[in-house]
């Protein structure tokens, strides 16, 4: 029988190969801030997702906070997968303005449509989504201390990419947008 543990490991590893195969697919930088100034929400995100993939399996005692029974931990595979799916579903509308770093690109225009309607940064909505319901079927300190700095350090790259993006745009509509439209949580007041 199909284990849901075996499941999310599944769904990270083909999460991270489609999203890493898909990586070529992007139009040439016309100017990008440079990583020096990246550096630091990358060592964070790093450093969270080294602790964050330290296995649940077998823990007791003092690091294991709680077990998931079944039902629960499929509810969390579903939102495992909801979240990647989010996180595709921006990354086609975003189509070859996408990049892993933070950049604009020759032509580049604001998307505000499907998931950019619901939050700004709908990638990262949906990692977060991921990574919240991997923590929460793990029962584990190491899972919840990662999923933290994590979450750290993708509020740090949005909010990095949000000041790159208005100085680089220097565009109403993006003003407007961003008014309009929370960063990371749909449905929040906006700002």
């Amino acid at each position: 029988m199909l284990r849901p543990g075996i499941v999310v490991i599944a769904e990270w590893i083909g999460f991270t190969i489609s999203w890493s195969m898909a990586a070529a697919w992007n139009r040439p930088v016309r100017h990008s801030l440079g990583m020096k100034r990246e550096l630091t929400y990358r060592a964070i995100l790093i450093v969270g997702a080294l602790v964050f993939v330290i296995p649940a399996h077998g823990y007791e005692g003092p690091l294991r906070l709680w077990h998931s029974d079944a039902t629960q931990a499929w509810v969390c595979v579903l939102l495992i997968a909801a979240g990647f799916l989010f996180s595709w579903w921006a990354r086609v509308q975003l189509g070859d303005l996408w990049s892993g770093k933070i950049t604009t690109k020759d032509g580049h225009t604001l998307i505000d449509t499907g998931p950019y309607a619901l939050v700004r940064h709908p990638i990262y909505t949906g990692i977060l989504m991921a990574v919240y319901a991997t923590a929460a079927v793990k029962g584990t300190i190491p899972g919840l201390i990662g999923m933290v700095v994590i979450t750290a350090g993708i509020w740090m790259k949005a909010t990095l990419e949000e000041r790159w993006l208005s100085s680089q745009l220097q565009d109403e509509a993006y003003r407007r947008y961003r008014r309009r439209v929370p960063m990371l949580i749909p449905f929040l007041p906006a700002g």
